[in-house]
């Protein structure tokens, strides 16, 4: 429990600062940390007794020429959780330092429980990262799902409980932007601000070095962040590589699902008022067992994936609202060029082929409705029906055509995802 390397900190730091020498043994009685580091690995006699009687022992110098490796002074336990494991001494006449050995004692055992938490937090944060990488990479045909009950089971966790699976994604924004990486600026006007950001937020972007972070701080910061919204004790809270956080959201047992949406926005507001930094969110779908729960996650992990690529640069992405993609993601490059080839063909020739990609799109997603897809895109609704003629006059087919409007649909979302592939 008492390291070493806390033992010494703790010694030389407290010698210095009372102007006597201060020696920590171990449950053994060998000289871990002390203000003269030439008596660390020392034995310490006087420290035997005073860990079986758990009571302080002071000695002046006749008694102790009489005990192996010990000075005049004052020895008391260090007892935590009702055990000695080492002891504190303090050199010097015992009349002097006497006054100090209750504060010194007091101090190094908060010291030494403050260190006992950090070491169990750590743990606990280790086994519940195995956990979820076990679980992102679940095979039935490999290892059983009984194993994994067992281990989350001793964790505290019930994995049999509805769950449902979110991924999150911390970037540094560029340096010479306030938009996330990848949006489209939607006002060209010099000075204009991006649609994107909130009025009078501040422009974190700019911020001189936001680029160069230390990954261990984000990653603890995100940690701390995300427990704090997503807090029930069943939650599985873990980080899964550099910037990246994983969870096993609880759900109610009855009645309808409770979208993590909410959550996820708190999460990446706080993330964004606090570090400056872009956060993303991918949520899976519900599950009850561990490979409805593989899945999940999985599917947070291609939603987080699939989602940075739709051009309304939103920050939180359900799988639900991206199945289409990720079918498309699965097919061969080469059906996907052909579906291209033989749908959109002359658009694709046009310099202008972006914004209509994403009028039809927008069509499509606003349920061919000419308002919610002007709304959508930012623009007038006389432009979105100039575009969609514009469009039926290059494929010779009308958009009022559902099928027609769907193959071309499906043909955009792939070149999208093509585009951002390459």
């Amino acid at each position: 429990m008492l390291s070493p390397s806390l033992a010494q900190e703790i010694a030389g730091d407290t010698s210095a600062v009372i102007g006597f020498n201060v020696l920590i043994t171990d449950a053994d009685g060998v000289v871990i940390g002390s203000g003269d580091s030439s008596r660390v690995g020392s034995f310490h006699e006087a420290s035997v007794e005073v860990m079986r009687t758990k009571e302080p022992a002071t000695h002046n110098a006749s008694q102790a020429q009489l005990l192996r490796g010990v000075r005049p002074g004052v020895t008391l336990p260090l007892v935590a959780g009702g055990q000695a494991v080492g002891t504190v001494g303090i050199t010097g006449t015992p009349a002097q330092v006497r006054r100090f050995g209750l504060l010194v004692k007091r101090q190094t055992e908060i010291l030494l429980r403050e260190s006992v938490m950090l070491r169990s937090r750590l743990l606990a944060e280790r086994a519940a990262e195995k956990l979820l990488a076990d679980i992102a990479s679940y095979d039935a045909q490999v290892i059983e799902a009984d194993s994994l009950l067992f281990r989350a089971a001793d964790l505290g966790f019930d994995l049999r409980l509805r769950r449902i699976a979110v991924a999150f994604e911390v970037t540094a924004p560029p340096a010479d932007t306030g938009r996330r990486p990848g949006a489209p600026n939607p006002d060209s006007r010099p000075g204009a601000p991006s649609r994107g950001s909130r009025p009078g937020a501040p422009n974190r972007g700019s911020r001189p070095g936001a680029p160069n972070l230390d990954m261990g701080l984000v990653r603890s910061e995100l940690l701390r962040t995300v427990r704090e919204v997503f807090a029930d004790p069943q939650d599985i809270v873990a980080a899964t590589a550099p910037g990246r956080v994983g969870v096993l959201h609880r759900l109610p047992a009855r009645g309808p699902v409770d979208s993590p949406e909410a959550g996820c926005r708190r999460v990446i507001d706080a993330i964004a008022a606090q570090d400056g930094l872009a956060a993303r969110a991918g949520i899976g779908e519900p599950a009850t067992a561990v490979g409805g729960l593989h899945d999940s996650y999985q599917d947070a992990c291609e939603a987080l994936r699939l989602g940075a690529r739709r051009p309304d640069g939103l920050p939180v992405h359900p799988i639900g609202e991206l199945r289409v993609q990720q079918l498309l993601a699965t097919v061969s490059q080469s059906a996907r060029n052909r579906l291209l080839a033989s749908t959109t063909a002359q658009l694709r020739t046009q310099p202008d082929w972006p914004a209509l990609r994403d009028t039809i799109t927008a069509w499509c997603e606003s349920g061919f409705n000419l308002v919610r897809a002007a709304a959508a895109l930012h623009i007038h609704r006389n432009t979105v029906v100039y575009r969609m003629n514009k469009i039926e006059q290059l494929t010779g087919r009308p958009l009022r055509d559902h099928h027609t409007t769907m193959a071309l649909y499906l043909a955009c979302l792939t070149d999208h995802l093509t585009v951002t592939e390459d």
